[in-house]
């Protein structure tokens, strides 16, 4: 008898529980700004060593009210974000420019997550690509003999 009081009585503070979590939640402002990107994935494709790491996306205010990106943060220290900290009115376009450090030989996947306060209050973008080594500036060598004539090996 005493376990079925007490197993009600558990019942009932979880089922009081979730529905005050329910109820806590904020209601979806139908005029919120909305986050619109023109792509998630920036491809470098095949690049050089010291090359110009530089990959740009351009995003949209397709909400209401202005859009504020509070946080821009990358996965780590060798991909830098840029964007304005001026709010973005609705309708309007800004671009945020991504600079990966292209010094490391290899393959290459970053993500970038932007928090706004857009509906969707967090979005990951990423990079991606592959570094090589930079192609030799000097001129192929040829096989010459003691006249300077070409010689075949």
């Amino acid at each position: 008898m005493k376990k079925n009081i007490l197993f009600n009585v558990m019942a009932l503070l979880i089922a009081f529980g979730v529905n005050a979590q329910n109820a806590e939640q904020e209601p979806v402002n139908p005029n919120a700004p909305v986050l619109s990107i023109d792509k998630l994935v920036y491809d470098y494709g095949t690049i050089y060593q010291h090359a110009d790491g530089n990959g740009y996306f351009v995003y949209t205010n397709t909400g209401k009210e202005p859009l504020i990106f509070s946080r821009v943060k990358s996965s780590c220290g060798c991909t830098v974000p840029k964007w304005s900290r001026q709010p973005l009115l609705p309708g309007q376009s800004d671009t945020l420019k991504v600079r990966y450090d292209t010094k490391k030989i290899g393959s290459f996947h970053k993500a970038i997550t932007i928090t706004s306060n857009a509906t969707e209050d967090r979005v990951v973008i990423k990079v991606k690509g592959k570094v090589i080594p930079e192609p030799s500036e000097g001129m192929p060598l040829k096989n010459v003999d003691n006249e300077m004539s070409p010689v075949n090996k």
